[in-house]
């Protein structure tokens, strides 16, 4: 195998591993310089779909949000902003800086932001050496 083969291959399972599933289109909130580009392929490797942007107006399957603690808005009314936009049982990974980075969220603000959001918690999960991701599900209604 080779090593974009084999690079392929493992950004394809970093998304699977998060929950995305081929044909899902992603939205993306809050993108900035300092996300995790390795992570933004491994949706589109795996989804085969480029991921739209904050002004996409379509149905969305899925959320990708970036979240640093200078953001002008509160967390709970951006979830609250993203909850409109996809479907029941939808995911919505919450992207924040690790502890120890600039722009540090703590786990439990959103945690908070979800439960204010009526969103469910459903795993955390480590990406990159900068990130660490929470994953939340819009119940079904």
């Amino acid at each position: 195998m080779s090593a974009t083969a084999g690079q392929a291959q493992s950004e394809r399972g970093l998304a699977d591993r998060l929950g995305f599933k081929p044909g899902q289109v992603v939205q993306e909130f809050s993108f900035d310089d300092d996300v995790d580009e390795g992570l933004r392929a491994s949706i589109v490797e795996l989804t085969g779909e480029e991921l739209v942007d904050e002004d996409f107006d379509g149905d969305v399957d899925a959320v990708l949000l970036w979240w640093r603690s200078d953001e002008e808005e509160e967390l709970t009314d951006a979830l609250m902003e993203t909850v409109t936009q996809v479907a029941d049982g939808a995911t919505i990974l919450v992207m924040t800086p690790k502890a120890g980075r600039d722009l540090h969220v703590s786990p439990n603000d959103v945690a908070d932001a979800a439960g204010t959001s009526g969103l469910s918690q459903t795993s955390a999960v480590s990406v990159g050496s900068d990130w660490s991701g929470t994953r939340l599900v819009v119940p079904k209604r």
